[in-house]
């Protein structure tokens, strides 16, 4: 089983955006989610893995979290 950053993916309520996407990254969108079925056995439609991809991306940077942290707690 390959080591995805994505695992399953949970149900929210979303908030519609629409967005126009390079080809290639749609490509690699429908590449990640075929992996991803197959290592969960969970059918996912491309579409799906954008906000958790941004949600991750959001999580591991450092110095967005760090603003984010001294925001929520000022001084």
């Amino acid at each position: 089983m390959d080591k995805l950053k994505l695992s399953e993916l949970l149900d929210d309520k979303p908030v519609k955006l629409t967005i126009d996407l390079p080809a290639q990254i749609h490509r690699d969108l429908v590449a990640y989610a075929e992996l991803l079925g197959r290592n969960t056995g969970q059918a996912v439609e491309p579409g799906k893995l954008i906000a958790p991809m941004i949600a991750k991306f959001m999580a591991t940077d450092r110095a967005f979290t760090r603003m984010r942290r001294e925001k929520q707690n000022p001084g």
